[in-house]
């Protein structure tokens, strides 16, 4: 569903890329894309791992890249979507918050940490500008500065 909105929210020219290592989640995209309406080449569905796939996309040639996979995986999809991203791109980070436990630092799983020190990295790049949206289960929004 967050690909419809996305789709809905973009210019008419806009092209959705999404990566997603389960088919059957690019089965239901792709049949919620065609009920709603939107052309096939409004998308692509590209299956595989995420760290697989995103080092062959085209660096500087994206406005958006939202991440909501693996938690533990968070530092290395920061590193190739600022990679991506045109300047004054955004990355989004779904899940920022994690149920409330990144701010309790008695949290200490590796999802936990991991969230905890992708916020961290995130703050400190010179080259991103970050907002934490308190909103659902927190959403860490960085726009790419250069």
């Amino acid at each position: 569903m967050s690909g419809l909105w996305l789709l809905r929210g973009m210019a008419p020219d806009g092209v959705l890329t999404s990566v997603d290592l389960e088919a059957e989640h690019q089965r239901l995209a792709r049949e919620t894309f065609r009920e709603a309406g939107i052309p096939a080449q409004r998308y692509r569905l590209i299956a595989g791992a995420a760290l697989e796939v995103l080092p062959r996309l085209t660096d500087g040639h994206y406005d958006m890249v939202l991440c909501d996979a693996a938690k533990a995986e968070y530092a290395d999809y920061l590193r190739e979507s600022v990679r991506l991203l045109r300047p004054g791109g955004l990355v989004a980070i779904d899940n920022a918050l994690w149920h409330d436990r990144v701010a309790d630092p008695s949290q200490r799983d590796e999802e936990t940490v991991a969230i905890r020190e992708l916020g961290r990295a995130i703050r400190e790049d010179e080259n991103l500008l970050p907002v934490l949206l308190p909103v659902g289960d927190g959403l860490l929004v960085a726009r790419k500065l250069s």
